[in-house]
């Protein structure tokens, strides 16, 4: 067994397909084919089922890609550490984030990070958190920055960043904000989320987590909107609200990232409020080289400075 023969076998399981897989290895379709029946003629037995033109791993072959996935994470991890050992600064750093988060953490982090590493290459990965855990698992990132999760993966450490208050939105001097009350354990004043019951209330997509989180703040007081509208654009969101377009619930540190074509109010909610853990992931027992941990200090930096400077009020 080699680490040529665990590549193919997981381009083969990615891909469903001989032609699809050879082409991404760079090799012939019949070169593959030969090379799958001899490893089973090997093996003894069958690694994939064929179904029409896919080919679908049987139990066998379920067991040879788990395994053939923690051997190639095993073997990354060693080389990265090897390279830390020598000192050579140079390697690749794949980061993952949702996508809001891209428009205001990269151009304050990968200017300073390349100052630090010019010889590093950084690879960035956009999609939801869920999205992201996988490729912390996969071993397609090292690092990945989101809102932590009320359900936590035993497979994946979390470090906090910063604590983000969820806040909701309204257009500037919308009716409703004549029931606001002040709130002393939050710079904005306190609203009932039960007062927006009737009104459009802009939502992101389910595998979204702000969305997840409000999902289990609403049930957990019972509260169930009836006109709602499903986006997984959140500065469309914003600027929706800003023009008196329905209401959101939004995370104070997209907010303040956001240039508004319109002012926006912004209220408090939750006792005594509401906040979430902004924290820095990585594959629980995999090796994270030096430069990792400076991308992380940086990323740290970010939130202290603005912490320590404050954001300019929307109300």
């Amino acid at each position: 067994m080699d680490f040529r023969e665990l590549n193919y076998v997981l381009a083969i399981e990615k891909y469903q397909n001989i032609t699809k897989a050879a082409d991404s290895l760079y090799v012939s379709q019949p070169t593959l084919s030969k090379f799958l029946m001899n490893l089973e003629n090997t093996l003894g037995q069958k690694l994939f089922r064929k179904l029409g033109n896919k080919y679908i791993l049987t139990y066998a072959g379920e067991q040879y890609v788990k395994t053939a996935k923690e051997i190639l994470m095993l073997k990354s991890n060693l080389d990265i550490q090897l390279a830390d050992i020598l000192k050579r600064d140079i390697g690749v750093l794949n980061v993952a984030f949702p996508r809001m988060r891209c428009i205001y953490m990269l151009p304050a982090t990968l200017p300073l990070f390349q100052q630090e590493h010019p010889n590093i290459k950084v690879n960035v990965f956009e999609g939801s958190s869920d999205e992201n855990d996988k490729r912390l698992l996969d071993g397609k990132a090292e690092i990945a920055f989101y809102s932590k999760p009320d359900t936590l993966n035993p497979q994946i450490d979390y470090e906090t960043l910063n604590k983000e208050e969820l806040l909701i939105c309204l257009c500037k001097n919308h009716p409703l904000g004549r029931y606001a009350q002040p709130n002393p354990s939050s710079r904005y004043p306190r609203l009932d989320p039960m007062l927006l019951q009737n009104e459009l209330i802009l939502q992101l997509m389910p595998e979204q987590r702000t969305r997840q989180l409000t999902d289990r703040y609403f049930a957990s007081i019972g509260l169930k909107f009836k006109n709602v509208m499903t986006t997984s654009s959140l500065p469309a969101i914003m600027e929706l609200v800003s023009v008196g377009y329905g209401a959101a619930f939004i995370f104070e540190t997209h907010l303040m990232h956001h240039t508004f074509s319109k002012p926006i109010d912004c209220y408090s909610f939750g006792e005594p409020k509401t906040v979430s853990d902004f924290v820095v992931a990585h594959r629980h027992g995999g090796y994270l080289p030096s430069y990792a941990h400076d991308f992380i200090r940086i990323a740290r930096d970010l939130f202290d400075t603005s912490n320590a400077s404050g954001f300019t009020s929307l109300e």
